[in-house]
């Protein structure tokens, strides 16, 4: 039997400058979170990251329905990130499939989410709506990472199509960047290749419900992506990233 003891205070996303000793009005967000859903009272200890690095404890000195202050009392200089440098290339699916996706993407280790539009991709955005989901998206990851303790915020780019993706990965890009491409009918799979250099930034492309057509699939091995498949199941569009980044954590990561 396996057991855990690692006792965790709430953790918050906050961007207000954080300084040893001082006291800081935490925002709206975070008073109404504590408030009415934590229930914390003043005395009760938490933990709050700006993204920078690291991470500050603090104590709640006040907390009722208007405002809650806390004062801080230590920074750690402390990081919970993977050795593995991975980006997602998404195709994007229906919403709740999608959020899944990049939540659960940030809890295995991801660094960076390239939401995609492929030519089978079921949801189309318009431009007002790709702007909102991405904030949307932006807030899953925050949320996460106040979840699994990550204090760095994974990079979630705009939405791009996959031919426009494509074309901006050039030589240099290619160079420093491992990709791979998933596919049914691929026949090479993770233990058939070697980890990484430690330089490079892992790059997983995953299509839609539906599957890349077998033009996309080409284009992207045409720029170097390797083919792979996760064993002889076919694997839904927001398991397969998930599964990859799993397998790449405990062969070559921090599993």
């Amino acid at each position: 039997m396996i057991i855990f003891n690692c006792k965790m205070f709430p953790r918050f996303y906050c961007t207000e400058t954080m300084v040893i000793d001082s006291i800081i009005e935490l925002p709206e967000k975070i008073r109404h979170h504590a408030t009415h859903v934590l229930r914390l009272k003043q005395g009760d200890n938490v933990t709050l990251f700006d993204g920078h690095g690291g991470e500050f404890s603090a104590q709640i000195t006040h907390n009722n329905k208007s405002h809650t202050s806390a004062i801080i009392t230590k920074h750690s200089d402390i990081e919970r990130e993977s050795s593995l440098k991975i980006e997602i290339a998404q195709a994007i699916c229906v919403n709740e499939k999608m959020d899944w996706v990049i939540q659960k993407s940030v809890e295995l280790g991801a660094n960076r989410i390239q939401p995609i539009s492929t030519k089978r991709s079921i949801v189309r955005l318009s431009h007002d709506r790709a702007t909102k989901r991405l904030h949307h998206w932006q807030q899953i990851v925050i949320a996460a990472c106040e979840q699994c303790g990550r204090n760095k915020i994974p990079e979630v780019l705009s939405l791009s199509t996959l031919t426009d993706w494509l074309n901006i990965k050039n030589e240099h890009t290619l160079a420093s960047h491992t990709n791979y491409v998933l596919s049914t009918t691929a026949n090479g799979n993770l233990k058939n290749h070697t980890k990484p250099l430690s330089t490079n930034t892992i790059t997983i492309l995953i299509g839609p419900e539906g599957g890349l057509t077998p033009e996309e699939e080409e284009s992207a091995l045409l720029k170097g992506f390797i083919p792979l498949r996760l064993g002889k199941r076919i694997l839904r569009t927001e398991s397969a990233a998930l599964a990859t980044i799993a397998a790449m954590q405990a062969l070559w990561g921090d599993y």
